[in-house]
């Protein structure tokens, strides 16, 4: 009987020990885990964006739930009762911060004209020939486009543009590779200062049915290591435009930022609103569309003044480049 039961435990004492490491890999796994998830949701919480690699991480918020959940597994088996009280209180504030941000009232005065917006970044121009037939398929009123250098400028200038072509009217900052950016219209342009950048911003005011509205293109630095700086004051400056606009406005563009930057919140909190979430496409994915459409994020934007209600949104595959475009359908109200 006592050599039976010393067989047993010398037996299960190796089965034993293993479960014990497996356990404390688990819990150190699952601890990795939810501290770098607890950096992004607490920079999210303090309404910053951090340092590298916050910034780059916060665009793809949502899909934090699942190293989240991972982690919260491994807790589990490991039966780490800290680590599972941390990731269900992890879990908890990633699906909070993932609901949309910002106003979506819709404005109650008199339709005043309907127009359709569209912005497409080509990606140094290699979209252009992908992006001409959308155009033609999608008849926007105003377009604007990111990165179009000299060659898509030319193009876009030789199929819709002149005194008789769709858009006969346009305002452009003319550059090479990601400099260059256009504005083309239906609508008569007058031509207005852009926002100061890296990369071109043009501005302009549309005479719509006889109504300015005031366009900005936003194009400002990506959030690039040692670049940080940069996409802060860029997109700080789009902030103060949109602060300082009065009137119907239609800012839109490659933020290279979504809701979940702090930089980009400011914008919104300024009072304008974000046509693809009016038209209930808050999350849809725009970047990278090349590589992982699916679990991308939203950084093609159309945020448009209260004095407008969107109806639909609309994104598109351009090929050539690693951007969605974007269609807006919205309608000018009278302001009351």
């Amino acid at each position: 009987m006592d050599t039976a039961a010393a067989e047993w435990t010398s037996a299960g004492e190796p089965a034993g020990a293993r479960r014990r490491a497996g356990r404390t890999v688990g819990a150190w796994a699952a601890g990795l885990l939810f501290a770098g998830v607890s950096v992004v949701v607490g920079c999210r919480i303090a309404d910053s964006d951090g340092i590298t690699p916050v910034p780059q991480l916060l665009a793809f918020m949502p899909w934090l739930l699942a190293p989240t959940g991972l982690g919260l597994l491994l807790a589990l088996l490991a039966r780490w009762r800290v680590g599972m009280v941390w990731g269900v209180l992890l879990l908890g504030c990633v699906a909070w911060f993932i609901e949309p941000y910002g106003k979506t009232s819709e404005p109650g005065g008199t339709p005043l004209a309907e127009l359709r917006v569209m912005t497409s970044n080509v990606e140094f121009g290699r979209g252009t020939d992908a992006l001409i037939p959308a155009v033609r398929r999608q008849k926007p009123d105003i377009l604007f486009v990111e990165e179009c250098e000299y060659g898509c400028s030319r193009a876009l200038e030789d199929v819709f543009g002149g005194s008789r072509g769709v858009y006969p009217y346009r305002e452009a900052v003319e550059g090479a590779g990601s400099d260059g950016s256009v504005i083309m219209s239906r609508f008569p342009l007058t031509g207005a200062d852009g926002v100061h950048g890296t990369m071109g911003m043009p501005g302009a005011v549309a005479d719509v049915d006889g109504h300015d509205v005031r366009l900005q293109l936003a194009h400002p630095m990506p959030p690039l290591p040692g670049q940080l700086g940069v996409w802060r004051r860029e997109l700080g400056e789009l902030r103060d435009y949109a602060a300082a606009s009065e009137g119907p406005t239609i800012l839109a563009g490659d933020f290279n930022a979504s809701q979940d930057h702090a930089a980009f919140r400011h914008i919104l909190d300024t009072g304008l609103r974000d046509g693809a979430r009016l038209a209930g496409d808050a999350r849809t994915p725009s970047w990278p569309a090349r590589t992982t459409p699916t679990l991308g994020a939203q950084i093609d934007h159309v945020l448009v003044s209260e004095d407008f209600s969107a109806n639909k949104a609309t994104f598109l595959r351009i090929t050539g480049t690693d951007h969605r475009a974007l269609v807006v359908d919205l309608t000018l109200h009278r302001h009351e």
